[in-house]
């Protein structure tokens, strides 16, 4: 079997693999589970379902209507924020939240309810879903909104696709002035002058990110804050739909991020010539990894973990402990990715972001060293009660992720019985 996950870490392939194109169509009668997959973006193994049968619904990927007045699109589930980004943006038109790749469906964003740069102003992806249809194994569909069958709404988003097979997608896309994005940089030297660059962009920016160098003694990094403007007057660089300049070869036989190359990486990345102040294409603030086509290639065979998690404000101190703690290691990523979550509350009722702050890391797969620094990075998030982002997860233990997890005792009714991941498999209550 050929689908896999982002991290391509070693695992039970699924048995049967089905190309899934017609929204109108019955699941199919199996013994054992299905689980739909989308375009395997996610890194572990919520979207694997080793040992039984994944359906692949890129094949549902039409557009059905679009309100040119009020910018509300429905499409079916299987189309790829990309494939929005290259039709609406021409048409002033973006998409209210986007992670950090375009190459995502939207029934996947709606599975993980993704968050953005922006969350603090506009929350999850969820938040920005009217209505969508879920096909339950039984045959039965269930249309799913706020208003109606709410507690359904509710559980699949951000529900990592166990509630049924969704469909297609009503949503709202957001108005913008034209395809450039606004940027300002600031270089910061430790996590307190971070926090208050934060602070006062979040007020006045929709989007704010920063890179941190995870291997410095002091945490230092760069903040980076951004908004739509018009950009008719610049001499932007061509895009065109889909278009990848690099591709990695296949088949590393080893990791090239070793402590070598993450040292000289980080040293010229936070060195580098940095305007203050500049107008950039929209591609390359948003998604400057998919100018890479196979990225994830650089971590070799053994494949790569990413570990994403997010503190209360409360325990924003203790922030600076993990990075001490991964230093140590020796086991750093080069793309380390900090932000803060806002207060708007997301729709799911197992979605990951809360009000504090977010880190995410990538670790080569090791093996036992890198599951023993995991380990202990658990421990300290455990004990102040931050969470874990289950679409980045490739190890979590079921007693962490449900003792993190408020909300998992109202989500286990709405589990359609025959949809099943290795996600599940792992940390839900038997």
């Amino acid at each position: 079997m050929t689908l896999r996950s982002w991290g391509q870490l070693p695992g039970d392939p699924a048995v049967d693999e089905r190309w899934w194109a017609e929204r109108t169509a019955t699941l199919p009668q199996l013994d054992g589970s299905l689980l739909a997959y989308g375009n395997g973006r996610s890194y572990g193994d919520v979207c694997l379902n080793g040992g039984a049968t994944l359906l692949h619904t890129r094949g549902m990927d039409r557009f059905i209507a679009f309100d040119e007045a009020s910018g509300v699109l429905s499409c079916e589930a299987g189309v790829l924020l990309s494939d929005i980004l290259d039709v609406f943006v021409p048409r002033g038109w973006f998409l209210p939240v986007t992670p950090g790749t375009r190459f995502v469906t939207v029934g996947g964003a709606i599975a993980n309810d993704v968050h953005g740069k922006n969350h603090h102003g506009a929350g999850t992806f969820g938040c920005h879903v009217r209505r969508f249809e879920l096909l339950r194994s039984d045959g039965s569909r269930c249309l799913c909104s706020p208003g109606e069958n709410a507690d359904w709404f509710a559980a699949t988003i951000g529900g990592l696709g166990l509630t049924g097979l969704i469909t297609w997608v009503e949503m709202d896309l957001k108005r913008i002035a034209g395809v450039g994005v606004a940027v300002e940089n600031f270089r910061f030297n430790g996590l307190d002058e971070f926090f208050s660059l934060n602070a006062t962009a979040e007020a006045s920016h929709d989007y704010t990110v920063a890179w941190i160098d995870c291997l410095a003694a002091t945490p230092r990094g760069i903040f980076v804050a951004g908004d739509h403007v018009a950009a008719s007057d610049l001499a932007l660089p061509p895009r065109k739909p889909g278009n990848l300049p690099l591709t990695l070869p296949a088949d590393w036989p080893f990791s090239l991020v070793n402590g070598v190359s993450l040292r000289a990486f980080n040293q010229a990345y936070y060195h580098r010539p940095l305007p203050a102040k500049a107008v950039v294409h929209y591609e390359p603030f948003f998604y400057p990894l998919d100018a890479v086509a196979h990225w994830n290639r650089l971590y070799g065979r053994k494949g790569f973990y990413q570990y994403q998690f997010v503190l209360p404000m409360a325990a924003r101190e203790l922030l600076g402990d993990i990075l001490r703690c991964i230093a140590t290691s020796g086991q750093g990523s080069f793309l380390a990715v900090l932000k803060t979550f806002g207060h708007l509350p997301s729709p799911g009722l197992l979605s990951f972001p809360m009000p504090g702050v977010t880190l995410a890391l990538d670790f080569p797969n090791r093996g036992a060293p890198t599951l023993a620094l995991f380990e202990r990075l658990d421990a300290m998030v455990g004990a102040a009660r931050g969470r874990l982002y289950a679409a980045k997860d490739a190890r979590m233990s079921g007693e962490f992720f449900q003792r993190s997890t408020p909300r998992l005792s109202e989500f286990m009714p709405y589990i359609d019985p025959k949809f099943s991941s290795g996600f599940a498999r792992r940390v839900l209550p038997c």
